[in-house]
């Protein structure tokens, strides 16, 4: 499993905008040059974290960009959430979705949920503010690891 580019870049984004929580309103522009990004790049990412309610916009002078909530209640798979869609390990984990041909005899179906879950968990429990702090997300939590075995 690998995250895609514009859900990294995302997380870098919001970084950079935490980075300015409390202070002035900063715009787009530079987001991008203090994520070192292209402008265009990171004013689609803008748009869909605003939208994922994780930045809140305002128009006219002294208008600009600032985090919707503190970056505390912000957590990686919101970021994530946002760019991506849910976290889902496999299309069976997905609401809805049942386009597996092995589906109705797969032993390893059942098991996807948990691991999902596990993965997902683990990212809601890294905030904003620990990345913003640079402080190292410690080891995957025991949830994790149990699920795994």
């Amino acid at each position: 499993m690998r995250l895609s580019s514009m859900a990294d870049y995302a997380v870098v984004v919001m970084v950079a905008a935490a980075r300015h929580c409390g202070g002035a309103q900063v715009n787009a522009s530079q987001l991008a040059e203090e994520a070192g990004l292209p402008a265009p790049t990171v004013q689609k990412l803008v748009s869909r974290l605003v939208v994922a309610g994780l930045l809140r916009s305002s128009r006219g002078s002294g208008g600009g960009l600032r985090l919707a909530r503190p970056a505390a209640a912000i957590s990686l798979v919101d970021i994530i959430e946002a760019v991506e869609g849910p976290i889902a390990l496999t299309p069976c984990v997905e609401a809805g979705k049942h386009d597996c041909a092995l589906e109705q005899g797969c032993a390893v179906r059942p098991h996807w949920p948990v691991v999902n879950d596990a993965v997902r968990g683990a990212l809601a429990e890294v905030s904003l503010s620990r990345l913003v702090a640079g402080r190292a997300v410690k080891a995957a939590p025991k949830v994790m690891m149990e699920a795994v075995q």
